[in-house]
Parts: structure tokens; sequence; C-alpha cells
């Protein structure tokens, strides 16, 4: 994503965006904040995106549509609806906007291993062509047909051309955002993720080119194809090198360092850094901290996933933040019926087109029936990166023009906002691949301790002699047992340790009953109990056993909640799921 500039005047003074962000003057915000009717500042109105943004994604999660739609819609209402975000204000928030399609564009290159590509081959590259190319033409095609009713066909064919390029690319932010949330894992996912990296480029190219023939058609060619085409050029490799060379250098200082907070502080100022240098350069910021995160998880892979975990964490709260403005975006002040008839011809021509060509891109490559299926269903999204394209180029046009084409390329990647994370869920779900990547801490939150409990542990009677005891243990490899009484309710537990224990102690008697050699229970779970809240319970206690008991009212014995036996069973579940989903490379469509 290119950005001029001379656009940003008043903003963009130092090659750093943490510069850019500092000069931001406190006059210019006021000034702006000061025009609307409630005068709010500006952390006041962050503050209350993020918390209607995550209360949002809350509620649309539990009606299980993706969170990126509550975050895009919540924008709409507090933005051009209740007017809580003003319209004119939005621009201050552009440092913030870059920062987050920075730190996303870390994550998603952080997803390009160099398996993907010695998997797939070249069926990336082809269904890649034939995605873009169909969305280029049904999408330049449809909005020329368009526009022409209401314009000259010159003016018609270079909007045609300018809407058929910008199509092209697709949002990696909401995408990758879907396949997080959702823990997909297998080919769909791996083809999606290589495919929405290098959309931007195609999209690039495309654009560059097209941009020469709209100069040539209305008149305002300031450069020949060529030397457009050789800026492009530059633009792309000059940003993955860029990245590249950063993501040597952050993977040889992360060697280095072992605590995650200093980490953390490293892989963010490198991400900065590498956006501020690229918008200096004049190059694509998206591309480059992609490759910045490719670098990084192909030359150091452990050190990657650890930095990766600590920056998820850190980064959540600027990620709805993110999909909040999207939708503050909108402005339906000066809607008519134009704009919408250009709309549903880009998004009718976005959503067939994508469609369309992946298929036949997965068809004429041969890729695994799941992606040749339901790929095209996932490439829909598209947000900042076809508005600042659109920007750059409505300096061709003349201010009506430029501003209706404006108009329509915010409404309609909103509502493929919209639509986009839906049809991700819906293609990535239909090719079995949504919850093959989960973790043993996925496993964890959504699990109770029902799912991991032994139930086959014997119980001992608290009369039990000692030799009764001892048989019981020595026939069983459980390290906990419990001790009921007549009611078979909990009493006590004994533990190999505490076995050892009293027989260092040489205070072993014929006459010992279990009672007797038996600890008190310190805490006991349900088996409705939350796991997450159960193995809280065991790390504050620095305790590995648990007895379970029936329920909250009583000390009906139920089983026993083994931290090792848990974790053996968690990490058995996470590798199954793992490698159902690798299998799903070899299963090949006839």
């Amino acid at each position: 994503m290119h950005v001029q500039l001379s656009n940003w005047t008043g903003i963009w003074q130092f090659p750093s965006l943490i510069g850019e962000i500092a000069v931001i003057s406190r006059t210019k915000v006021f000034r702006i904040m000061e025009t609307q009717s409630e005068n709010l500042n500006i952390l006041f109105i962050i503050g209350i995106a993020i918390f209607a943004g995550a209360v949002s994604a809350k509620i649309f999660h539990r009606f299980r549509i993706p969170q990126v739609v509550g975050c895009v819609v919540i924008g709409l209402v507090i933005g051009p609806v209740l007017r809580i975000i003003p319209y004119e204000a939005i621009q201050i928030f552009d440092p913030i906007n870059l920062f987050a399609l920075g730190v996303i564009g870390f994550l998603v290159g952080a997803e390009l291993k160099r398996e993907i590509f010695v998997k797939f081959g070249k069926q990336v590259p082809i269904v890649l062509l034939f995605e873009g190319a169909t969305a280029f033409l049904l999408v330049g095609s449809l909005t020329f047909l368009a526009m022409w009713h209401f314009s000259d066909w010159q003016t018609a064919l270079a909007v045609g051309v300018v809407f058929a390029a910008i199509c092209s690319a697709t949002d990696p932010a909401s995408t990758i955002a879907v396949l997080w949330e959702y823990k997909a894992r297998g080919p769909l996912t791996a083809m999606l993720t290589a495919i929405v990296t290098l959309d931007d480029a195609l999209a690039l190219t495309l654009y560059a080119i097209s941009i020469s023939v709209v100069g040539i058609i209305t008149g305002h060619q300031e450069a020949g194809l060529l030397v457009t085409f050789a800026k492009t050029l530059y633009e792309i490799f000059g940003s993955l090198f860029l990245g590249a060379m950063a993501g040597i250098g952050l993977s040889w200082l992360l060697k280095r360092i072992a605590d995650p907070d200093r980490m953390l502080a490293f892989v963010l100022s490198t991400v900065l850094i590498v956006l501020g240098a690229a918008i200096y350069l004049k190059m694509d910021v998206i591309l480059a901290a992609m490759a910045l995160g490719a670098t990084l998880v192909n030359l150091r892979p452990k050190l990657a996933q650890s930095a990766l975990k600590v920056l998820h964490k850190f980064f959540a709260p600027i990620y709805i933040l993110f999909f909040v403005l999207v939708g503050a975006r909108v402005n339906f002040a000066h809607v008519n019926i134009v704009i919408w008839v250009l709309v549903a011809a880009y998004v009718i021509g976005s959503i067939v087109g994508k469609t369309l060509g992946a298929y036949v891109g997965g068809v004429c490559s041969n890729t695994v029936k799941t992606v040749r299926n339901y790929l095209g269903f996932c490439l829909y999204p598209q947000g900042g990166i076809a508005v600042a394209l659109l920007i750059v180029a409505s300096h061709r046009f003349s201010n009506d023009i430029s501003g209706l084409m404006l108009l329509v390329v915010i409404i309609g990647a909103f509502i493929l906002q919209l639509v986009g994370p839906i049809g991700v869920k819906y293609g990535a779900g239909k090719a079995g691949e949504l919850g093959l990547n989960v973790t043993e801490e996925d496993l964890i939150k959504t699990y109770n301790v029902s799912n991991v409990m032994e139930r086959d542990v014997p119980v001992i009677a608290a009369g039990d002699s000692l030799n009764d005891v001892l048989k019981i243990i020595s026939s069983t490899a459980h390290p906990c047992y419990c001790v009921v009484d007549d009611h078979k309710e909990i009493i006590g537990v004994i533990t190999l340790e505490g076995i050892r224990n009293i027989f260092v102690a040489g205070e072993m008697s014929d006459w010992l009953v279990a009672l007797d050699i038996a600890e008190s229970v310190v805490d006991t779970v349900t088996p409705d109990t939350v796991l997450s809240q159960a193995v809280e319970l065991m790390e504050r206690g620095n305790i590995e056993y648990v007895p379970v008991v029936a329920s909250r009212q009583g000390k009906e014995y139920a089983g026993v909640l083994n931290s090792q036996a848990m974790h053996r069973q968690l990490e058995g579940e996470v590798l199954s799921k793992q490698r159902e989903a690798d299998s799903m490379y070899i299963h090949k469509a006839v």
C-alpha cells in the first residue's frame, strides 16, 4: 500500500512512524474536534471504540458470526450513525491504522512457512492469477457498463479500469483474523494465507498497468508505461528486500533475548521502523511487514512462535480499534443512485469473479478438492489497500468523479468486510478445517473437568487395612487415590509420595488403616467446573491432583483430575487434529 506523502500534509513529516505520530499537533486534533456538536477528546473516543468493539465482537461471536463483523458494524453505529467518531476526525487515526496494518502484515507473513510453498508448488501462482484476472475482467466490465449510463465512454472506461485493478486485492486482516478465531488448519487455510499475502503484489502490478491506461484515456498521463511499471517493481521488490533485511536483523537479536517483555519491545519497534522506512522510501508497508514476518519465522521458527504468542496478546485492543474504524469510515451523506449502481456492480463482480476464478485456477493447477471448491468464498474481504490505491489514483479524475469513486470503494469494501468474514468461515468450515489448529491452551479454555478427569481410579475405603491399600496401589498405575466413607464421600487422599514418606519414617504397622495414612483434602472440583479454573486452582496451590466430587453440595466421589494425565490427553488431541489437517493435502480429486 503506497502512501503519497503529499496527501498527508501536517501528519507525515518524518521517515519514522513514531515521528509521524508524535508530530500530530494538539491544535490539529482540537480544531477538528471543536467542529463537532459534542466536543469529545481523542482518548475518550479511542476508549469508546475499543470497549464497544469488544462488546459487539463478543455478542456476534455468540451468534456464530465472526467477531470482525461485530467490530465493523459497531464502527458504523458509533461513526456515521451516532457521530461519536466524527467523519472529519477519521484521518487522525491513520497512524494507528497503519500501525495495525503493519502488525497484521507481520503476523500474516509469519504464517508463510516454507513448507506451504513446498506443498503447493506452482498451484499458488496459478490460482492467484486466475482469481485476480477473473475479478479484474468482471468488475471492470460491470462498472464500465454501469458508469456508461451516466457519463461518456472515456470516463466510464477509465473508472472501470481503476475499479478492476483495485478489486483484485484481498484484505489480509479480516481474512486471517477469521482463520485465527476459528483455529483453522489444512490445505485451504495454507493456500488462502499464501494468496492473500501475494494479492497485494498482484493488485499493485495491475494498478500500475491500469493507471497508465487511465492516464492515456483521461489525458493525465504523467509517465510512460515502462516508467510506471518500473516504479511498481521498485515498490514491490524494494518492500520485500527491506522486510527481509529487517527480519534477518531481528532474528539475530531475538536469539540473544530470553525475556518475553523485551522480545515484544524489539519486535514492535522493528515493525515500526520497517513501516516508517517503507513510507519514507515510498514502498508498500504491508509487503514490507509481511516480508519481515516471513523471514523471521523461516529463520528462527521457535523464537518466532514465542514472539507471536506475546504479540497476539498485546495487539488485541489495537486490532479491535482497527476494524471499528473501518466501519466508521463509511459516509452516506452524498450517496445517490449512481453510487449504489456502481457499488452493486463492484461487489457482485468481486464476489463472482473471485469465486469463479479461484475454482478455475484450482482445476487448472489440480489442487485438492476442498481448495478448488471453497477457496473462492474466502477471498471477498477488502479494506485499506483498496481505499489507499484509489486515493492515489483520484488525482487523475475531476473532483466529482474522484469523490464518487472513493464513496463506491469505501461502501463496497464495507459491504465486503461484512460478507467476507462469513464467507471465510463458510469456506473453511465446508473444507473441514475449523478447529484443527488448536493448542493445549485453547482446549483448556473450552473444556470442562469432565472432559479430562480420570474415572477409573479405584477408591479406598476408610477402614481398609494397610495391606489392602498396598495391593490396590501395586495393581494399578495411578499416583493419587481417594479415601471414601460408607456414603462414598471423599474424606481424604492417599498419594504415592505420601506412602513413600511413611515408609521412610518407619511408621508402617499392620494395624494401620487407610484413614490413618490419608492426607486431608485441600480442594475439590466438580465435573462441570471449567477446566481453566481447575488448572488455575492447581497452579495456585502447587498441586498435581485434585479430587472430583459429583456435585457442589456434597463430597460424593466422581474421579480424579491428574495434571500429568490431563496434559498427555490434551497433547494427544492437538497432535491428532494436526495429523487430520495434514492428511488433507494428499486427498486429491479425480
